[in-house]
Parts: C-alpha cells; structure tokens; sequence
C-alpha cells in the first residue's frame, strides 16, 4: 500500500492576489456556546422520512457540538431513550414533546412548541 501525502493547502491551487491569506479548516473557530437564557429552542415532533416512527426534534441550538452531544445526552437519559445529536439538532425516539419542552424550560432555555 502506499501512503498518501497530506496536503498542505487543500482546493488551492493558485492565487494571484497579494493579500490572500489560506485559512486552514483545521484553525477555524467554533461558534461560543450561549447561555441558556439566550438559547430560543424549537421542539417539534416528525415522523417523515422513518418509516413512520415518531420523533421528537429540538432545533436552534446555538454552540459547540461538544456542547449539543452534552444536552442530547441529558435529555436522552431524562426519557428514558436514544436518539442523536447531528447537524445542529437533537433527535429523540418517540414522543416526548412535552417532557422535552418541561426539561428544556426548567433548564432556563426559550422554548417553543411547534406544531399541533
């Protein structure tokens, strides 16, 4: 097997610019976690694309993914179920609408119901 050579500068291949500086995705910053009195939280059942399974969504998180997996995790273990943090939401396993609204709202987050 061969090694591949990591690159340096990946998608550059040239720039005639003096000013250009290459951010590299490595350094790039991860937005600040908000307090929880700032968060606006949206918590909404779905069951598209599951098969018809339930699940309960939580959207608007502001923060780091370290962050998210910790109130994922919390909530998950509070229900009694699995579920995932992924692309800036948290999915629950089942309806737990209104369990999750109560916890979220006793935590100090902004929450909303969404839907009927």
């Amino acid at each position: 097997m061969t090694k591949k050579k990591k690159q340096r500068f990946e998608g550059i291949v040239y720039s005639t610019s003096d000013d250009f500086e290459y951010v590299d995705a490595e350094s790039t910053e991860e937005e600040e976690t908000l307090p929880a009195s700032q968060q606006k939280l949206k918590v909404l059942l779905d069951r598209k694309a599951r098969k018809g399974k339930v699940v309960t969504i939580v959207q608007g998180f502001i923060g780091t993914d370290g962050d998210l997996n910790d109130l994922a995790k919390k909530l998950k273990q509070k229900c009694g179920v699995g579920g995932a943090a992924k692309d800036g939401e948290i999915l629950i396993q089942g309806d737990f609408k209104q369990k999750v609204f109560d916890l979220l709202r006793s935590d100090g987050y902004i929450v909303k119901l969404v839907g009927g």
